[in-house]
């Protein structure tokens, strides 16, 4: 027997597009799921480059669980723990786990800025940790004001169930995509025009996709804007530890502790061991607040999505090993340092460039403007699908993150091993220099376009309109 889905039986929130699966960022995982690459099995099959995972350094955490079995419940060693970590543990967290956590924090951040446990809120990933903060901060219909480019996934995170809107904060390649100002200014007046309540502001810091961080004269202004107009600022840090060479990261929790003027409590920090101890699959996502009410409001509603009491153990005693940790931050740097060079040089070969002061996250915003057709988002769709189709390669184009500029493309490496990457950068090369005068005019191709923001563009109008370059097809996994 065949039952067939009837929409009109299930909510509103079920039967939407919230969930923005339809965006090429999340079509390209369709192509991957259904042909993955291996390089024995499937030589020919699409390499996942649109997952922006750590996997260089799973060398590093096995042997660090094969020295300390007591860590897991589930090996002879540790089995005596079973009966205390498996009964009921309340939202609050192990506080060994939440001490850790604290820790790790402050480590990563050169422990230049101390972290209160008592603060620590979990939740299942930093998906959960920002869909909770959404809820707590804003009504449906309000919006936070999110810069650009900015990760797809955040259209789901925030909005799919809370209501709450996006608008984006254009920036420009002239100026490496810096966040300014005026653009922060314009964004938020033309909100008011619309009758639209802006209720925060969301960074990522180091940028996902741009692998960019921001200065410490920009986080400045960032809070000092927050502050004067009264709204939430919520920092996303979840690549602080992937930061690989000069200069060095710079949390909003450093800025806090300076001279400047600010209301703590419109600060919150999203945090995950996702990114930084490459365990997407573990669900460690940690909300900190400085606000007392955000606090007691999130670890409510964290009942939702906690981490489970086996991972929160194993994590507690991992995370308070000093020198495995230090250990670690520090050849996950090396690695990812080489990975990129690597990369980048194999790119450089074949003309392609990327944007220069990325020194951070487990990617590249790749520039290939040259390649297009024509100075369009039609033409960065249609080169995208070639690459999807026929290179065979999953990244990601600028359009799903919302860049102005046609051309840009995410492509991430660290999640793959060397020979894969090889075979990557091997297809990279033949496709460009397959017929590469019919594949871009005469004249190059660069972007000097300045498209100004002249209302804000809300999330739910561009992947509704009818000039959207984003296909209408579903997707049956989605990830980050």
């Amino acid at each position: 027997m065949v039952f067939k889905l009837n929409n009109h039986l299930l909510s509103g929130i079920a039967s939407s597009n919230g969930h923005g699966e339809n965006s090429p960022y999340f079509e390209g995982w369709k192509a991957y799921d259904s042909n993955p690459h291996h390089l024995t099995e499937n030589p020919d099959g699409v390499i996942q480059m649109g997952l922006a995972e750590n996997q260089l350094c799973f060398d590093l955490i096995q042997d660090w669980l094969k020295n300390n079995p007591k860590a897991s419940i589930c090996t002879p060693e540790g089995v005596n723990e079973f009966r205390e970590v498996a009964i009921f543990q309340d939202y609050h967290g192990l506080p060994e786990f939440r001490n850790a956590v604290a820790k790790f924090m402050e480590k990563v951040r050169g422990n230049k800025v101390t972290f209160d446990p008592d603060r620590i809120v979990m939740n299942g990933g930093a998906t959960g940790a920002h869909e909770t903060i959404a809820f707590c901060l804003a009504d449906p219909g309000e919006a936070f004001l999110v810069p650009t480019p900015y990760y797809p996934g955040f259209d789901r995170d925030l909005r799919w169930r809370t209501g709450v809107k996006l608008i984006p904060v254009d920036s420009e390649s002239s100026s490496n995509f810096k966040v300014t100002r005026e653009a922060l200014e314009n964004a938020y007046e033309m909100a008011k025009l619309d009758n639209i309540k802006v209720k925060g502001l969301l960074i990522t810091n180091p940028s996902n996709p741009l692998g960019t961080m921001l200065d410490r004269e920009t986080l400045r202004s960032i809070v000092s804007f927050i502050n004067e107009k009264n709204i939430h600022l919520v920092c996303d840090e979840i690549y602080a530890a992937t930061v690989f060479s000069q200069p060095d990261f710079i949390s909003i929790a450093e800025i806090l502790q300076e001279d400047i003027e600010c209301n703590l409590d419109l600060v919150h920090i999203v945090y995950s061991l996702s990114k930084d101890m490459g365990f997407p699959g573990l669900r460690v996502g940690i909300i900190y607040s400085y606000n007392d009410a955000v606090v007691s409001c999130a670890r409510k509603m964290s009942s939702f999505g906690l981490v489970s009491s086996q991972t929160q153990h194993m994590i507690a005693s991992m995370l308070s090993d000093d020198e495995f940790v230090g250990k670690f931050i520090r050849e996950s740097k090396r690695r990812l340092a080489a990975r990129h060079r690597v990369f980048t040089y194999g790119l450089a070969q074949v003309s392609i460039k990327c944007l220069k002061t990325s020194n951070a996250g487990l990617f590249l915003w790749m520039d290939l403007s040259g390649l297009l057709k024509e100075k369009t988002f039609e033409s960065e769709m249609a080169l995208w699908r070639v690459i999807i189709h026929e290179v065979k390669l999953n990244v990601s184009p600028g359009c799903s993150f919302h860049c102005t500029e046609p051309g840009w493309f995410r492509v991430c490496f660290a999640n793959m091993d060397d020979q894969t990457m090889q075979v990557a950068l091997s297809r990279i090369r033949t496709f460009v220099n397959k017929d590469v005068d019919t594949k871009k005019p005469k004249k190059t191709l660069r972007w000097q376009g300045s498209l100004k923001l002249s209302s804000p563009r809300i999330y739910d109008d561009f992947i509704n309109s009818p000039r959207s370059p984003i296909p209408q097809s579903p997707l049956v996994r989605a990830r980050t």
